[in-house]
């Protein structure tokens, strides 16, 4: 690491002793030093697009982290951006990573299972003291709630094994954290154009930290729990239809590693930058997985605020 800005001098101080690089306030003297050749973005929403931008422009490849804009708009520049530049856009879905994630996409990608009849999605953790004191709890930074937050990785995950959404219903919720327009819950169906249908629940009540992501198709299933850590062990089930009905056969493998899926990530990059090969999180990923967003905030009715306990909030 060459270089690490922020507006925040203490963090970047903080980061650059670590790696043993220089700090600065501002992201413009990164994108425009000539010896820097790659930019990683990770920053609140709404900085994303503009700085992902001009480092493209600058003729560097950029890692951008997840979701690739505050709206499909803002993703859409930065695909049309991406194929103007010299460098190579990629946008952080690191759960593509995960091994149970990458196992499972491998057994229904094969058609080994047969065709995806539905898909079920929930994800969530239960925030923080003063997390609506925080950059996701102000719209105008954010541009959306939880859905835009975690909700995009299992956006992401949709389309990359069920391919095309088509439509979407959702009702948005919020139930404990001031953050009002922003939803602390999202629950959506979404149909895609093959006929398969998703159901996707993404909160910030969910008390104990959740992951769960399940395929189900013609000839049986996978079913993916926990990404390690404080979220579980990650597991991977994969279940074989009987035909003769009854129980299916179920093999269970756990990865119970360190997470490597930010390694993973920065290695594909890097490799694809190398060799300029196909790699995952591509910017048309990224616009894939910001209509979805779009779609389930479009079918969706205006959100629903509970009444709140001073004793909870």
């Amino acid at each position: 690491m060459r270089t690490v800005a922020d507006i925040d001098a203490r963090a970047a101080r903080a980061l650059a002793d670590e790696c043993h690089c220089a700090a600065v306030p501002d992201w413009e003297s990164v994108v425009q030093d000539e010896h820097v050749d790659i930019v990683v973005v990770s920053t609140p929403n709404a900085l994303t697009t503009e700085i992902a931008q001009a480092a493209l422009a600058a003729g560097k490849h950029v890692l951008v982290e997840k979701p690739p804009g505050r709206s499909v708009s803002e993703a859409r520049r930065l695909v049309t951006a991406a194929g103007r530049a010299a460098g190579l856009l990629k946008v952080g879905f690191n759960h593509r990573y995960h091994p149970a994630v990458a196992e499972a996409r491998v057994r229904v990608a094969s058609g080994e299972l047969g065709r995806i009849l539905n898909l079920r999605a929930r994800y969530g953790h239960g925030g923080r003291p003063g997390y609506e004191l925080e950059w996701r709890g102000n719209p105008r930074i954010a541009g959306g709630g939880e859905l835009l937050d975690q909700g995009v990785h299992l956006a992401d995950l949709f389309c990359w094994f069920a391919g095309r959404p088509v439509d979407a219903v959702a009702m948005l919720q919020t139930a404990v954290w001031p953050i009002a327009p922003l939803e602390d819950n999202a629950f959506a169906l979404v149909r895609f154009e093959s006929g398969a249908v998703g159901s996707l629940h993404t909160s910030w009540t969910q008390w104990k930290n959740l992951f769960s992501f399940e395929v189900f198709c013609e000839r049986g299933s996978v079913a993916i729990d926990g990404l390690g850590g404080s979220y579980g062990p990650e597991r991977l089930a994969v279940a074989r239809r009987n035909a003769a009905g009854g129980a299916p056969e179920v093999d269970e493998t756990v990865f119970d590693g360190p997470d490597q899926s930010w390694r993973l990530e920065w290695e594909d990059f890097c490799d694809a930058i190398g060799r300029r090969c196909r790699y995952l999180g591509t910017p048309d990923d990224g616009l894939a997985a910001m209509r979805l967003i779009d779609m389930i905030y479009a079918g969706a009715s205006q959100p629903c605020v509970t009444e709140r306990s001073e004793a909870v909030v």
